[in-house]
């Protein structure tokens, strides 16, 4: 051992042949130091590969037309950050299931890719979330058109196939602040009659002219004005009466306003049943995503979609609990979002109706579209049941249908119905002449009339009959088969694979384009798993 200043020094001999640390070759390190300054900066660009999803998505949007957000701007004043740059980081943010303005600010100062799309620039959170709602929202649909012209080039999609679904997708609403239509029109007509009431024994008093009152409730500007002029006569003829006076005031002060009310709420709720007062576009539904698992309703929207090869084609939001009266309205918005019309629609038992089949009938629509009763009638049970309608012999030429038993069903007359959603639908009533002494009549039916009465809706057997054989075809089968794993498939990857169960924004508007920011960022992932690449005009598959 050799001791050198304040340093001991060992010396390592070999010792039995083997090897000391001498004998070992000397460790050579990097160059390390976080304080040196580059003479020639790296590129950002060289840290991302070529094939990454962050260059497609670049190219896609350098393509997009984005005239319409950019004549958003007035000009003059300080800089603006470029809107094509904002547009890239919030799709690409989208892609990497980030809907947060403040993540969004975060990985910008950051993340490499985030880096790369904004050039080094870092808009912070207000910035981006303004640029959101204020000039993407009324945008983003048109971005998601021109996103699936790229998938028509591409020979991706061809929008000859709709495969229809739709989900509740909850809204950024308290869940407690609902208003419900008839709760809301039942106090407005016992607040009515009550008013009434007291006007009525006022004016009485007053030897006033008693007005002509309808079944109409009043509003609340003719309340006013009634109170009013009855107030004024207690003044001009001196009549001192403390109770009718603190009556009429009341309404005045009270009556009134809550008439209003009732009226506003009224004209939000407009058709829809319900609504939440802190998304005053949200309609309660009941939600298959319910924590406390016993169906509770929540404000949401009805989010419907058509999709092909599993990208999306079309989207819309509605108020409507079922699926059944959104299939019109949303088949013209894919006619007037692309300008033409599928020639064949998918969908499941919710949409079958009679209203449906008819307008996809009348426009060359080929429906392969199931209707609530088509798997029971495929039963052989139901088939082999001779009492049901169906299964009855019907003589078309002289209407009338024949019971098991031989005897006739004669028709009786036509009724209309008109359904929720106002579609009016015809049907024939037939009734036997006497089914007392029949030995089957148990088995027929339970009424408590002697005579069987059936309703019977022709057109709309004609409409099923038409879809049943469509769906038992071989090309129906095909579609049967492929319907399970297009739209719904496609909602469970966008629910649960990207977690995207709650809207962050309120307000259909805003919710509208937070909806085609998830569509297209959905059909950009489908587009970079599939291998798209955009070349400088052309984009190819």
């Amino acid at each position: 051992m050799l001791v050198s200043g304040s340093f001991v020094i060992f010396e390592v001999r070999k010792q039995n042949n083997t090897i000391t640390p001498t004998d070992m070759a000397k460790v050579v390190y990097k160059s390390y130091n976080q304080n040196d300054n580059l003479l020639f900066p790296h590129c950002i660009g060289d840290f991302i590969p070529e094939n990454d999803p962050v260059r497609v998505l670049d190219a896609i949007v350098e393509h997009l037309d984005i005239s319409a957000i950019e004549a958003t701007y007035k000009g003059g004043g300080a800089s603006s950050f470029a809107p094509r740059m904002l547009l890239k980081v919030i799709l690409y943010a989208y892609l990497q299931n980030i809907h947060s303005g403040r993540k969004m600010e975060a990985l910008l100062k950051r993340d490499v890719n985030f880096m790369w799309l904004s050039g080094m620039q870092r808009p912070d959170f207000n910035t981006i979330n303004l640029f959101r709602k204020n000039r993407l929202a009324d945008v983003m649909d048109d971005i998601f058109t021109q996103v699936v012209q790229m998938l028509v080039d591409a020979r991706f999609v061809s929008l000859e196939v709709q495969y229809i679904d739709g989900t509740k997708i909850e809204a950024n609403a308290n869940k407690y602040t609902f208003v419900w239509k008839k709760a809301t029109k039942t106090n407005q007509d016992k607040l009515d009659l009550k008013v009434k009431s007291i006007l009525r024994e006022a004016e009485r008093v007053l030897n006033m002219e008693l007005k002509d009152e309808s079944d109409n409730v009043m509003t609340a500007e003719e309340m006013q004005k009634r109170t009013d002029d009855i107030l004024a006569q207690m003044d001009e003829k001196g009549i001192i009466d403390k109770k009718l006076r603190k009556e009429v005031t009341k309404v005045k002060d009270e009556s009134v306003p809550k008439m209003k009310e009732y009226e506003e709420k009224l004209e939000i709720v407009g058709e829809r049943g319900s609504y939440s007062k802190t998304d005053k576009d949200a309609t309660f539904m009941r939600m298959k995503e319910d924590a406390m698992n016993n169906g509770q309703t929540k404000p949401g929207y009805n989010v419907q979609i058509a999709t092909e090869n599993q990208f999306i084609t079309n989207y819309g939001l509605y108020h409507h609990a079922n699926d059944q009266g959104t299939m019109i309205p949303f088949l013209k918005s894919f006619n007037e979002r692309y300008g033409t019309q599928s020639t064949t629609v998918c969908a499941d038992s919710g949409y079958g109706s009679e209203m449906n089949y008819e307008y996809m009938v009348s426009n060359q629509i080929t429906p392969f579209v199931k209707y609530n009763m088509f798997h029971a009638e495929m039963k052989r049970k139901r088939r082999k049941n001779a009492f049901l309608i169906e299964n009855m012999f019907y003589n078309k030429e002289l209407d009338f249908y024949v019971c098991p038993m031989g005897q006739h069903l004669e028709f009786v007359k036509q009724i209309k119905e008109k359904s929720d959603l106002g579609y009016e639908s015809t049907k024939s009533v037939y009734r036997a002449k006497d089914c007392s002494r029949c030995p089957l009549r148990s088995m027929c039916y339970k009424g408590k009339y002697n005579a069987r009465i059936i309703e019977v809706n022709h057109r709309n057997n004609e409409l099923r009959a038409m879809a049943r054989e469509l769906l038992i075809s071989d090309e129906g089968l095909r579609h049967r088969s492929r319907r399970p794993i297009e739209p719904e498939a496609v909602f469970g990857q966008i629910k649960y694979d990207n977690h995207f169960k709650r809207f962050s924004y309120r307000g259909k508007r805003l919710v509208n384009a937070e909806f085609a920011a998830i569509a297209v960022a959905h059909n950009i992932r489908k587009m970079i798993a599939k291998g798209y690449c955009v070349c400088s005009e052309v984009a190819v598959g």
